[in-house]
Order: structure tokens, then sequence, then C-alpha cells
């Protein structure tokens, strides 16, 4: 089975940059969206075979997700049901028999870490949210989290100790998350793997030099780690300041 995730900065602006070829061109079972920047009614966007989901931001042109699938959930859920956070449209959960698979697109702590304190609380809430589900059947989460979690998993480590995305809270809350039962897919299989990004700032040319950050990521229960067949990011697809990310799964 393979999943991708993709935040698309916009998913009417990517329509117009070659986004239905490469949506076709991927071929998942299941196409996750971040940052889709829309409202019910703005696009009408289906594919064959394909079921979708949506969660819009009350706030218009802001985050929203939505999930295309080719395989029917026995449940959905919209937010994690806590109304300070449901508000952004950030996260979907499509249950299954013998698992779930969640999209969420992480709050930003914004610069100079504006909204830190409440990106804490968000990931307080969040990671309480997926170890609930977590305790009934193992978890599939993909998304923009936001966070670059090693020095190895952006170009400017030192330069940034201090911005959104690589601060100390951050980080340690990351790895508090990963160590009480999870898996981020990628460095389970490439764990040395220098210089791979899923985001580049627009400005300065980084996309050019590769100035990035791998802020993108599929995470999966333990339970899952001998289903795991491959993880990728695809840094050749363009339309987005993100790329898509990818996981090949047993399931």
């Amino acid at each position: 089975m393979k999943l991708i995730s993709w935040n698309v900065n916009g998913l009417r602006a990517i329509v117009q940059k070659d986004f239905l070829n490469q949506f076709k061109d991927l071929d998942a079972d299941f196409f996750c969206l971040q940052e889709i920047k829309l409202q019910e009614g703005q696009i009408d966007l289906e594919f064959d075979g394909y079921t979708s989901y949506w969660n819009y931001a009350d706030k218009k042109g802001y985050s929203g997700t939505a999930i295309y699938t080719k395989y029917d959930p026995t449940k959905v859920i919209y937010g994690i049901g806590i109304d300070e956070h449901d508000s952004e449209g950030r996260v979907i959960t499509l249950e299954y028999d013998d698992y779930f698979i969640v999209t969420c697109y992480t709050p930003n702590s914004q610069s100079e870490l504006k909204r830190i304190d409440y990106r804490l609380r968000w990931e307080r809430d969040f990671q309480a949210y997926i170890r609930s589900l977590n305790s009934a059947k193992p978890v599939i989460l993909c998304g923009d989290l936001n966070v670059a979690h090693k020095d190895i998993d952006l170009k400017n480590p030192d330069n940034n100790r201090s911005s959104a995305g690589f601060s100390d809270e951050e980080r340690s809350q990351f790895t508090a998350f990963l160590q009480s039962g999870f898996i981020d897919t990628f460095r389970y299989f490439y764990p040395d793997q220098e210089e791979i990004y899923s985001w580049w700032n627009y400005r300065f040319g980084a996309r050019k030099r590769n100035a990035g950050w791998r802020i993108d990521y599929f995470i999966v229960s333990k339970p899952l780690e001998d289903k795991l067949v491959d993880a990728k990011i695809h840094t050749n697809y363009t339309g987005s300041d993100h790329c898509p990310v990818e996981l090949q799964i047993d399931l």
C-alpha cells in the first residue's frame, strides 16, 4: 500500500501547476493534503476511484486538510475534539478495521516564536489524541508537522536554534512523542541520509541551493514496524514550497 502526504500551500494554486498529472503519477492509495487554503464549494476536484474528505478552517484562505482514498473508512473524525484547536481544519482521521490514518497540519510557532505557547498546548493535546487512538489500534500519522527533529533535518541548524520549527521546546516534544511508541519512517530506513528535505523557503533561492528543512513526515505506531516497506521524499515534485513524502507499507 502506498500513501502520499503533501503540503500543497494552496490547492487552487497548485492545480494550475500540473498537480492533476502529479496526483495521477504518484498513484497513491491514500493522498493526504495539508494547507489547502479554501472553503467548501471553492473547488471541484475529484479523481476516479477515490473518495475525498475535507476539513476546512473557519478563516478563509487559511490552513485546512484533505484526504483522497481508494478505501472507504468505517469512520471519519474531523479535528481532535478540542474547540481551541479545531477551528483551523488541521486534522482528519480515517478509521479502518485494523488501523487509523491521520493527516495533520501542525501550527507554526511563527517568527520570534510568537505562537510558541499555543504550539506547545497543541502538541500536548494532539499527542494525547494520537496516543488515545493508539491505545485502540495502530496509527499512521502523516503531514506537515512543522518541526525539524535533528540537526541532520535542516541545512543550517546552528543558525536556527531559536527559529520556529527548530526550537528546543518543539524538538524535545517531538522526541518524547517518538519515544512513547512511534517511528519516524524516513529515518527508520535512512538514519544517516543528509541533505534530503521536504520544505524550502520561497525566498533567497533556497530550493535551488537545497537550503531546506525536513518537516513533513510519516509516523507509525511501533506495532507496524514489521509491515514497513519503504519511505521516500519526492524532491523533484514542484508546485509548492513543500514536496510530497511517501510511505510504502504492507497492510
